[in-house]
């Protein structure tokens, strides 16, 4: 029996233990409820062992002796059996379909208000469940992230293995994430470090540069927030090929959140952070620091900007010398830049001067 089988029946058997639970909890005469972690920032706690942020021990719980939390459960309910039968009959769907399906339950009090509220349901069962969303066969939309390096890859399709190089067989486009990496083996490689990085902008000016063959580098188009599978594929690149991770971003509050949750998790997936997040990650910039020493264009920070900053000062993600250092200096100078910001030096310098320099300092080159 293949894993992904393997993988399918688990899943399943997950979802049907759930199903069962509920019922058992109605035979025994007692309220059917679900017991999950708060999500909230306050109770993600650092994990000293596996070095990302997890969830604490505050919990909420959803039960049935309340009209919404009935609700919850019967939708849960009908989420489960949609999801048992999508993995029986070998199928797979979008979040946004299983948001418009719930339209066709025959219940209308399991109809979904807003994609949401079904996202966040998705969620909800993968805690309770301890199955990831790509085992239970679900898929985003089309994020769109890409690779390009010197990377050989095998990739299960439904038209069978294919073998991808992801430098040699890919256009200026390279190779795009698929929803669920772990169907990823990979062959062989020439990477000396990972290179993730914010904007499409950037992404094309180092490939046009020639910056992944002259460093041996392996480029991640995060495109924007990172979704679940480029975090992933980004730590089996870490961790299984033993390579540096360097994240590459605009310099203003948010981007320093896409760096967070690539190398820490983030409170929304805290319980997939052990899967999902590279505490080894490193941020390269753009610095707060590169903003005075280029003297790069800026613009200036916004009230909405200047409130993430100091949010950020009290987030256990950048409680650090570094982070702090870097925070006061932005919100002493009150401006922000973008990673094009250094076009302003020509449009070589990033990949000529900025890049190779301050890889130097950190040691990855």
């Amino acid at each position: 029996m293949s894993q992904t089988k393997l993988n399918d029946d688990l899943a399943r058997e997950r979802l049907i233990d759930l199903a069962a639970e509920f019922y058992d909890q109605f035979q025994g005469g007692e309220v059917p409820e679900m017991t999950l972690p708060t999500r909230t920032k306050s109770n993600i706690e650092y994990d000293e062992a596996s070095k990302v942020w997890k969830y604490g021990d505050r919990t909420s719980t959803r039960s049935a002796n309340s009209v919404r939390g009935a609700r919850k459960l019967l939708k849960a309910a009908y989420t489960i059996e949609f999801l048992a039968r999508q993995l029986e009959e070998g199928r797979s769907s979008t979040l946004r379909e299983l948001y418009y399906l719930s339209e066709s339950w025959d219940s209308e009090e399991a109809h979904f208000s807003d994609q949401d509220e079904s996202n966040q349901l998705v969620e909800d069962l993968e805690i309770v469940s301890k199955v990831t969303r790509e085992d239970f066969h679900m898929r985003p939309e089309e994020s769109g992230a890409t690779l390009m390096g010197p990377l050989k890859l095998r990739e299960q399709t439904r038209r069978g293995e294919r073998e991808i190089h992801c430098q040699k067989d890919v256009g200026e486009g390279g190779y795009q994430i698929p929803n669920n990496p772990d169907t990823i083996e990979f062959l062989e490689h020439d990477i000396d470090f990972v290179l993730c990085v914010e904007t499409g902008g950037m992404r094309d000016r180092l490939v046009e540069n020639g910056f992944d063959e002259q460093y041996n580098v392996l480029v991640v188009h995060l495109k924007g927030q990172p979704a679940r599978a480029t975090r992933r594929i980004t730590k089996r690149l870490h961790d299984e090929l033993g390579v540096p991770v360097v994240v590459f971003t605009d310099g203003d509050p948010w981007s320093y959140r896409i760096f967070g949750s690539v190398a820490y998790g983030s409170i929304k997936s805290a319980h997939l952070s052990e899967y999902l997040a590279t505490p080894e990650a490193e941020f390269i910039g753009i610095q707060p620091q590169d903003i005075v020493d280029y003297d790069l264009p800026t613009d200036p920070l916004s009230d909405s900007d200047v409130n993430a900053l100091q949010s950020e000062l009290d987030d256990p993600r950048f409680m650090t010398d570094y982070w702090e250092e870097q925070i006061e200096l932005q919100l002493d100078i009150g401006k922000k830049a973008e990673q094009q910001a250094l076009a302003s030096r020509g449009l070589d310098f990033v990949t000529d001067t900025y890049l190779p320099e301050r890889l130097d300092e950190m040691g990855v080159i």
